[in-house]
């Protein structure tokens, strides 16, 4: 059989398979630009956790919250603009819709947005606080 491959649009050239970051190196370069965007949205309480230590679902989470479904979504599309012009592909998002809490997946970095309430509620940095809290640069 022959191999599949990724059609590239017209005038574009695909930028290599980022879906699982070929060199870590690239991920706190995504950690950067994703907490950019979110502050460029006014996110609030931006909370980067290195979990490359405690689990193999990431190397990063970035946690922040909004104060309403529009603002969490704007934050989100950003991110995702952001981060689409730098050849970063997001593999999965999730919650879009009711934007409570939105989920997305970039392969070594996990990106959650969230309304305030519901953030308080699912109390992620407790739950992931055997992960290492990076303060400024990554």
């Amino acid at each position: 059989m022959g191999e599949v491959k990724k059609k590239e649009p017209a005038g574009e050239k695909m930028p290599q398979d980022r879906n699982a970051t070929e060199n870590l190196a690239d991920a706190p370069e995504m950690v950067r630009l994703a907490k950019e965007a979110l502050e460029d949205k006014k996110g609030q309480n931006i909370k980067i956790i290195d979990i490359s230590k405690v689990s193999v679902l990431a190397d990063y989470f970035i946690i922040a919250d909004g104060s309403n479904p529009n603002q969490v979504q704007a934050m989100v599309d950003n991110v995702e603009e952001v981060l689409g012009k730098a050849g970063y592909t997001c593999r999965q998002i999730e919650g879009y819709g009711t934007a409570n809490w939105i989920l997305m997946d970039y392969g070594d970095m996990i990106v959650h947005a969230f309304c305030r309430e519901d953030r308080l509620f699912y109390d992620l940095e407790r739950i992931w606080r055997d992960g290492k809290l990076v303060e400024e640069d990554v």
